[in-house]
């Protein structure tokens, strides 16, 4: 009787034992899906924004209030297959067309220390090309560029920009690093 006393006692133990482990592993499954989710879709760089909040933010104390925007905004450090650890320094990259209010471009243009002259759009991606009116006359100032690229607290903006005061458009492609 001892013996089918302990036989079953055994299986018992087992059987409590094995379920427990299966909890466990169970609970863990969740808990790790939990901690760790699914990383999420990076944004789609081609997708034209036409939000103009973000760019006010950024742009209205060199440039005045913005309407009518068309712009691209992405980490440019995003798309590494290879980078696992997310970056001490993040630069993000605005770049788009934006109208300004009736007369600003020109005088922007007008504002002494920046000599304006007839410029090119620089890098100009496919996805805003249909934004961007034939025959528009840009002005760019690489003096203006500085002044509009001031540092904030933790950011440090680099880029260009370009005014045509015909259609009060403003061309903008600038680098944020924030740090």
């Amino acid at each position: 009787m001892d013996e089918q006393s302990g036989r079953t006692g055994r299986r018992r133990f087992l059987a409590l034992t094995g379920a427990a482990a299966l909890l466990l592993g169970a609970a863990g499954a969740v808990g790790a899906a939990v901690l760790w989710p699914e990383p999420e879709p990076e944004p789609d760089r081609r997708r034209v924004r036409t939000d103009p909040a973000p760019l006010n933010s950024r742009f209205e104390q060199a440039l005045g209030p913005l309407s009518d925007p068309h712009w691209l905004g992405y980490d440019v450090d995003a798309s590494s297959a290879d980078r696992y650890l997310p970056s001490p320094d993040s630069r993000i990259r605005l770049v788009g067309i934006a109208r300004m209010r009736p007369g600003a471009a020109a005088e922007v243009l007008a504002r002494p220390g920046h000599a304006f002259a007839p410029a090119g759009l620089p890098d100009l991606p496919a996805p805003l090309e249909p934004h961007v009116p034939a025959g528009a006359r840009w002005q760019g100032s690489p003096d203006f560029d500085r002044a509009a690229n001031r540092p904030g607290a933790s950011v440090q903006p680099s880029g260009t920009y370009r005014l045509d005061a015909a259609r009060d458009l403003v061309w903008f492609d600038v680098l944020f690093r924030y740090t």
